[in-house]
């Protein structure tokens, strides 16, 4: 699973989310970056309101929250996510001696990202496609 710091750094470069069923979160407040939640249709979903959107926890083991803004939580997205928005600058993965290797265009050079974990590489690939896009 990605670090947390890896998708703080995400978000701060311009990752956008658009919570669907599936996805793993972290309330972004300090002691709770341990405590991975997952939106699911029953427990955990999104209230579109109109001050904003908000999580809502729907009373099973998450019974001490109510609800938490969107802006208080953090994304955590899988891999198939993370290959999604590399997108056509995607090359491959591979493995290599360290773990996981991404191959991604950044601006136009094939640049390699390894890590023992395979949605940390991809991550890793993603933030810097994310730097020079802008």
């Amino acid at each position: 699973m990605i670090s947390v710091d890896l998708a703080r750094r995400l978000h701060d470069e311009g990752l956008v989310w658009s919570p669907m069923p599936g996805d793993r979160f972290v309330v972004d407040r300090p002691g709770m970056e341990q405590d991975v939640f997952h939106l699911a249709d029953m427990t955990v979903d999104v209230h579109h309101l109109v001050g904003g959107s908000v999580i809502g926890f729907n009373g099973v083991a998450e019974w001490a929250l109510d609800s938490v803004a969107l802006e208080e939580t953090l994304w955590l997205p899988r891999e198939d996510q993370l290959r999604a928005v590399l997108g056509h600058d995607f090359v491959g993965l591979g493995m290599e001696a360290e773990g996981y290797a991404v191959v991604a265009l950044v601006d136009g050079a094939p640049l390699t990202f390894s890590h023992r974990d395979a949605e940390e590489a991809y991550g890793l690939a993603v933030l810097e496609v994310l730097r020079h896009r802008s």
